[in-house]
């Protein structure tokens, strides 16, 4: 078998004393991928060489192999998180995480499962301000809050604040004014986010949520009228919870990281 280019590039500048034993160490650790059969390749070095954690998705897998992968990737790096997995699926890995002695959490607002063998995530000092148009909205919200917790930000909310009742976001802004970086999640036609962004001094990151219904509904009209924001945003995909969690916490740690 050739030699893996990346981990002889590490060994090599480590030999000739370019880096660390330890700065060596966490490299490798970036680049490391595990095989659960013929099922998966974990990405187990994510967290190190990203910055933030590898997530499964729930949505579409067979049962038996959602659980192997959760409970090895658990029992490797100390920490896994499921996204869309319904209660039922959640409750029957729950189950089986107890026989080996990991911990779960179940967030049902936001259909996320972690599992852990050890400590939660260190607190970065990032935080995150997190706003709904709707009550509605609040499931893709959700998912969005505990991404950015398990990436160590604090995570600050006002739900249902939305347009058709623009007297309610004043008085909700004034707990999230510390936040470093906001997500907007708003169905139907989308208009929270560039008024928040109108209102606000920090990057604003739009979610169009699937719900509306009737011409361009199911977050199409959202996602259209956030594009098309005369206020400065960045948007991500119809119900991109994950997605717009992730981003945020990248934006707040980068904020205060030293």
């Amino acid at each position: 078998m050739p030699p893996n280019q990346t981990l002889k590039d590490i060994l090599t500048r480590y030999r000739k004393g370019e880096i660390t034993l330890d700065s060596a160490a966490e490299e490798i650790d970036g680049v490391r991928l595990d095989h659960i059969g013929d099922i998966a390749c974990m990405d187990t070095g994510r967290s190190v060489r990203c910055g933030m954690p590898e997530v499964v998705l729930a949505e579409g897998k067979d049962k038996g192999h959602l659980t192997t992968i959760a409970l090895q990737y658990a029992e490797t790096t100390g920490r896994c998180i499921i996204t869309r997995i319904p209660p039922d699926q959640a409750a029957s890995l729950e189950n089986a995480a107890r026989t080996r002695g990991i911990s779960t959490r179940y967030h049902e607002a936001g259909h996320i499962l972690v599992l852990s063998t050890g400590s939660p995530p260190e607190k970065t000092g990032g935080v995150i301000g997190i706003i709904t148009a709707g009550t509605s909205d609040i499931g893709v919200a959700e998912e969005a809050g505990v991404i950015a917790e398990e990436m160590g930000c604090v995570v600050r909310t006002a739900y249902d604040v939305g347009a058709a009742g623009i007297h309610r976001l004043f008085p909700a802004l004034k707990p999230l004014v510390g936040a470093h970086v906001f997500i907007v999640c708003a169905g139907r036609e989308g208009t929270l986010p560039s008024v928040v962004a109108g209102l606000v001094d920090k990057p604003v990151i739009g979610v169009p949520v699937s719900t509306g219904y009737g011409y361009m509904g199911k977050g199409r009209a959202a996602l259209a009228s956030m594009l098309q924001s005369c206020s400065v945003i960045a948007v991500v995909n119809i119900d991109a919870g994950f997605t717009a969690g992730a981003f945020a916490a990248r934006i707040a740690n980068l904020g205060v990281t030293p």
